[in-house]
């Protein structure tokens, strides 16, 4: 069996791996290089948004248009692209990270009180190799008088249990180099890694994430001894991390230590237990395997824990129609309806109406 080892890194849930990857530099950027933006978009930003729009909400307003639209940044997301603002500007390509740095870079020259915001908890996983990443997710909040506005690259496609908190600035560069470690790592090149990782718990050394990746980074160095001694540290700072759980469990069976390992196995189901995404994914995995009555179990355990996310909803009416029980399906769809809104809202009136016309077995495929 196949020791898995989790870190955690910044990217989107589902996120395609692009042909040509992003190569992060040897050498990490010096800290104040990460937000500086170029002259020329100095430039475009005074002339383009704060010479013409004196209040701070039609800024705002501008500025999200520019980051997005064609004549402004046409910024199109890649998940493996934690760049600095300077390399977003030059390559228009941004993750979640790159994009929040790029935008509080350039909100803050216009004048604006913006901030990071990180949401610890979302539904999303990647996995190369012998490594699964489970993602975080971050993104920009805005004050204007006593309103709060949040600016995101992809909030639609975030399952999250969590409101955006804000960070520290520190933080969030802390964040950048950690990002840039897990790609080396994904690329097999440890000390670059180490290096990288070196310059996340400096910046920010009470993250328990932090040290979870670097007793990763570790144990591929070649140091179970350090790795236990990080992953240790990481639970100390949060004794429920589960990425540092699984990898203690990883790290116990590894080296032989049968009553550890197990020890670390029994905290690790204890907090699995209480996690919808969890579930979830459990859920899809038994799907895959065309279980769909253990799917429902875990579909319906996820919404036990999370009742509030419609795509649990329709994941279980999804399931239900595999098991011929149309009508436990379409009460899924309703409750899957009644928390959400918009165009989604409009898709699952249509997903019902197509169950409700007999007699060819429906189908609700997404």
């Amino acid at each position: 069996m196949i020791s898995w080892i989790m870190a955690v890194a910044l990217v989107l849930p589902a996120a395609v791996l692009p042909t040509t990857v992003a190569v992060p530099d040897a050498e990490p950027p010096a800290r104040e290089q990460i937000m500086a933006v170029p002259p020329e978009l100095q430039a475009r930003l005074r002339d383009e948004i704060v010479a013409n729009h004196p209040s701070q909400n039609e800024r705002l307003q501008q500025l999200v248009e520019f980051m997005f639209e064609p004549q402004g940044l046409g910024m199109a997301y890649r998940g493996d692209a934690t760049y600095t603002v300077e390399q977003t500007y030059a390559t228009r390509e941004a993750n979640c990270l790159s994009f929040t740095l790029l935008f509080l870079a350039l909100a803050r020259e216009a004048g604006l009180d913006a901030y990071p915001q990180v949401i610890e908890e979302t539904l999303g996983w990647d996995q190369r190799d012998s490594t699964i990443y489970r993602n975080i997710h971050i993104n920009a909040g805005v004050r204007i008088g006593g309103q709060r506005y949040t600016v995101d690259v992809a909030s639609d496609s975030v399952i999250a249990r969590q409101h955006p908190a804000p960070v520290s600035d520190q933080r969030l560069l802390a964040l950048y180099y950690n990002n840039q470690a897990v790609e080396l790592l994904a690329q097999n090149r440890v000390k670059p890694a180490l290096a990288y990782m070196a310059e996340a718990i400096d910046l920010d050394p009470d993250y328990a994430a932090h040290w979870s990746n670097a007793g990763v980074i570790y144990l591929r160095n070649g140091d179970p001894a350090e790795a236990e001694r990080a992953y240790t540290r990481a639970l100390t700072l949060a004794p429920e991390h589960a990425g540092a759980l699984f990898n203690m469990v990883g790290l116990y069976e590894r080296i032989g230590d049968h009553n550890r390992e197990a020890e670390f196995h029994r905290r690790l189901e204890r907090v699995q237990q209480r996690d919808p995404f969890h579930h979830f994914l459990l859920a899809i995995d038994f799907e895959k395997n065309g279980n769909y009555r253990r799917a429902v179990e875990h579909y319906q355990r996820a919404i036990r824990l999370y009742p509030d996310e419609h795509r649990f909803y329709f994941a279980l009416a999804k399931a239900y129609v595999q098991l011929g029980d149309t009508r436990r399906a379409s009460r899924a769809l309703l409750r899957a309806q009644a928390h959400s809104d918009g165009a989604t809202r409009d898709l699952y009136q249509a997903k019902l109406e197509s169950l409700r016309k007999p007699p060819d077995r429906p189908d609700i495929a997404h």
